[in-house]
């Protein structure tokens, strides 16, 4: 197994410079400030570098830096004047200037959890971003060391270019000349406009609405320049344009200019900036993609066509890719260590990729009833778990999670770890607080002391309620070795577990009529994997964020299609977050997510099982990785996908 390296940006090597003394304060803000960050982040950014020089925790507010300057190819350039190595905009794009638009054959992607939509701002989990990434563009992208870059528009704001005012309230964003929808539409500023109005159109049910939610309007100053503003300062003002989970722009035309037309059509063929053009979509099953032929890079993409195939299972997958050559890319291979080690030793077809990541596996409660019907649904959020709305039980069964088994034999020891923190990952904002432990004894007696008694069978119950709940997740062969080992300690307590697995297309689908969807959750727990889709992991924790009246719970009246699908309500936690939300200040924002990290743990609101990687896939030697430019959760796989090409020696 290969472990992939991102490349360093010249902000993050001149940061580390900072940290370990090599440059001084004065000359690290002018430095970065000369990179294109803004005068405000470059002192950030300072004072977070004190903190870690002086031995704290890293306060590297690192979601802050932009990458708008065109690098210097001259023979005297430094190596680190070019915003990472082999680019032209920061974007990896390695042998892109000597191909061919469409010179490739056809590239054949396997995603196991099949897709169930191809628009993004209605998808509701990655397989969905995954359709759609070859197609609808964000405005800025993510590079994996968390900077940004300008994607659809000429530079990403900064206060220094003056397109991003000093007290984050407003920001300008210029889209490139002569862009082009994929039928021939030019993308204009309305185009902006459109897509905010549409994704904070209630009825839309746009899995991203808060988060648009927080712009107070925007003005279109000229055909291709759109002024932002937002309803209060914040240091994510760049989270409703950036990355293709929360910054894709949508077409104006394609709506009637009307954000109330919901667009089923689209859905399943949207129309797109990107390099491809969606020409079949099977929802559940597969896709296959043509090129754009008024994509704006003329030598672009390289492969012909796209077919992508969803369904299966991650081994079979991998195996599709090492093992027969069929397919050119398997993702996430939730796999055990010796079937991957298995799979690609001796393979002359590819190799697997793999390092460690963002994102957690965790065992989550549900707080509501899943067997009480409210106005035509179940797990409504004002029915409290009979169960689970009990401390004691959660911190019970916390104990008896055998983190380290499971890591060891059913992850990849190298770059998957047991983790005791939601949020983890980023070192930035990781607790050194928390801790986990495997104490049946401990479980037993909290259990005990909680009045939780034992039958002649060994079952407990309490005031005439069973400790008896069923425990969902989806198939795969890791997942179901999983719950087998969480039940077997679970009923060492006496608890009584039913397990149910549904395949990964269902269980991560969008359809608001589909009951086996993780988020209608109408079961008492599950267990899946999901992380940040930001840099500064604001938007994570609206994951347990009930809001006013409980409007960010998963519910009927929102079409399943809010964070909150836990239906976790503590206000305590919400008033955290909504002072993350205000904050402009690198060492409070780094001390509210960890205090709200915290308190998460410390409610037993999930159980963190395993630190996953960035993305464990199985690549063909036909594809170059370089190109991929894999990173953590807030980068999708297939970000760079224009990119994609063959190696040197085998480019057309």
């Amino acid at each position: 197994m290969t472990t992939s390296q991102p490349n360093d940006s010249p902000l993050a090597q001149l940061y580390a410079a900072f940290t370990e003394g090599a440059v001084s304060r004065r000359a690290f803000v002018r430095r970065a400030t000369a990179m294109g960050v803004s005068a405000a982040t470059a002192t950030f950014l300072a004072n977070a570098g004190a903190q870690a020089a002086s031995g704290q925790p890293s306060r590297n507010g690192f979601a802050f830096t932009a990458q708008n300057a065109t690098p210097d190819t001259s023979p005297e350039a430094s190596p680190a004047a070019s915003p990472v190595a082999g680019t032209s905009s920061g974007a990896p794009d390695f042998g892109t200037a000597k191909q061919t638009r469409g010179a490739g054959d056809e590239l054949r992607l396997i995603i196991w959890q099949a897709p169930t939509v191809a628009a993004p701002h209605n998808a509701l989990s990655d397989k969905d971003y995954l359709a759609a990434a070859p197609v609808v563009e964000p405005v800025l992208h993510y590079l994996p060391d968390g900077s940004l870059i300008p994607n659809l528009v000429e530079q990403v704001p900064t206060v220094e270019n003056g397109l991003l005012a000093e007290d984050l309230t407003s920001a300008t964003f210029i889209f490139l000349k002569d862009l082009l929808w994929s039928d021939g539409t030019p993308v204009t500023a309305n185009d902006l406009i459109f897509t905010w109005k549409w994704v904070t159109t209630a009825s839309n049910s746009a899995t991203v609405f808060a988060i648009w939610d927080e712009i107070a309007g925007i003005q279109a100053k000229d055909d291709r320049t759109a002024i932002v503003t937002f309803k209060k300062a914040s240091a994510t003002w760049f989270e409703p344009f950036a990355g293709n989970y929360n910054g894709n722009l949508y077409p104006a035309h394609a709506f009637n200019n009307d954000p109330a037309n919901k667009n089923e059509a689209f859905l399943l063929a949207p129309i797109g900036t990107g390099p491809y053009v969606v020409t079949e979509f099977k929802a559940n099953d597969s896709a296959r993609y043509a090129i754009n032929e008024h994509y704006r890079d003329p030598n672009k993409p390289y492969f012909t066509s796209i077919y992508l195939k969803g369904g299966g299972d991650p081994a079979s997958a991998g195996r599709a890719v090492l093992q027969t050559g069929e397919f050119d890319y398997a993702w996430n291979l939730q796999v055990e260590p010796e079937i991957i080690t298995e799979m690609a030793t001796g393979s002359k077809y590819g190799k697997v990729f793999s390092e460690p990541g963002t994102t957690v596996e965790m065992l989550n409660f549900n707080f509501s009833d899943p067997r009480k019907e409210v106005d035509g649904q179940r797990s409504q959020k004002d029915t409290p778990h009979p169960l689970f709305s009990q401390p004691e039980v959660r911190k019970a069964l916390n104990l008896a999670v055998n983190r380290e088994l499971i890591a060891k034999q059913l992850y990849n020891p190298q770059s998957e770890h047991p983790t005791a923190n939601i949020l983890t990952g980023l070192e930035s904002f990781t607790s050194p607080n928390t801790t986990w432990s495997f104490d049946l004894d401990a479980a037993n007696k909290a259990l005990d002391d909680a009045g939780w008694t034992k039958d002649s069978s060994g079952k407990r119950s309490k005031d005439g309620v069973k400790l008896a709940f069923d425990y969902w997740t989806s198939i795969t062969p890791v997942r179901q070795k999983e719950q087998a080992i969480v039940k077997a300690d679970w009923e060492k307590l006496g608890a009584s577990i039913e397990l149910g697995q549904v395949d990964g297309s269902i269980f991560f689908g969008g359809d608001p009529a589909n009951e086996q969807s993780f988020y209608h959750m109408y079961w008492d727990l599950d267990m899946w994997t999901n992380g940040p889709y930001s840099p500064l992991p604001v938007s994570w924790m609206l994951h347990w964020y009930a809001g006013p009246n409980g409007e960010n719970i998963a519910q009927k009246e929102n079409g399943w299609a809010k964070n909150n699908t836990q239906r976790y309500n503590n206000p305590d936690y919400d008033a955290l977050y909504e002072q993350l939300e205000k904050t402009l200040d690198a060492q409070e924002a780094a001390r509210l997510l960890i205090q709200m990290n915290d308190l998460l743990i410390a409610d037993v609101v999930s159980i963190p099982i395993v630190q996953r990687a960035f993305s464990t896939y199985a690549l063909s030697n036909k594809v170059r990785n370089e190109n991929l430019a894999n990173g953590p959760s807030f980068v999708l796989p297939l970000w760079n996908i224009a990119n994609w090409n063959a190696p040197d020696d085998q480019l057309k």
